[in-house]
């Protein structure tokens, strides 16, 4: 494995460690702070994982892509700009990188360190959100970088933003975090059995995105 590469592998887990312990980090902290207040805890979730994407994006963009998604990855792979190998790596280092990030969250909030998610996410209503929130955040990263490649980081940080409150499942998007919060019993957490079928749901989305958005922007 060369230099530029383990920087690539490196700026992955890097950022969905930030990524994860974000949204783990303030799910805990809003919760704390909203009194019981649903709502009010998930826009404190909100704001700080959409903030936090921008800063992710514009500083980790030039060195790795910034994908922090297996998701995104696997469209590149599709796209072929990522080989098997690469793409497989990626994957890899993002979710280490998502699992480090939920360890970091608790640590920080002096909670036990792996935790078992409790949060009941199931049904098709939910994969069905699941789905539609991974084909938007690939179609916007795949029109955007078409049409403004600058505006990628603003563009990703509205759409999940959005997607917190328009879809049902709170727009999880992608399988790293997905993964990542299975290991939290937090706001932000969904039980380890209702996992899988989340990911299946957001590999399905991020591959009906790609050959769509592929017709339609040729």
């Amino acid at each position: 494995m060369n230099h530029a590469h383990s920087r690539k592998l490196f700026a992955e887990f890097i950022g969905t460690a930030f990524l994860l312990a974000t949204v783990v980090g303030s799910g805990i902290m809003a919760e704390r702070l909203a009194a019981g207040n649903t709502a009010i805890a998930l826009l404190g979730n909100t704001i700080p994982t959409g903030a936090i994407l921008v800063v992710l994006i514009v500083v980790f963009g030039p060195v790795s892509g910034a994908h922090f998604n297996p998701a995104v990855s696997f469209v590149f792979w599709l796209k072929r700009e990522l080989s098997t190998d690469r793409c497989t790596l990626y994957i890899i280092f993002q979710c280490l990188g998502a699992i480090a990030g939920v360890i970091l969250a608790h640590a920080m909030f002096d909670q036990s360190l792996i935790q078992t998610g409790v949060k009941i996410r199931f049904g098709s209503n939910i994969w069905l959100s699941e789905s539609i929130a991974t084909f938007g955040l690939v179609a916007t990263i795949l029109t955007g970088l078409r049409h403004k490649p600058e505006s990628i980081p603003s563009l990703v940080s509205l759409y999940i933003a959005a997607g917190y409150w328009f879809t049902l499942s709170t727009s999880f998007a992608n399988p790293a975090v997905t993964l990542g919060r299975s290991f939290t019993d937090s706001f932000s957490g969904i039980r380890l059995v209702d996992m899988p079928f989340f990911v299946m749901s957001q590999f399905f989305g991020a591959a009906l995105a790609y050959y769509l958005v592929r017709k339609l922007l040729s």
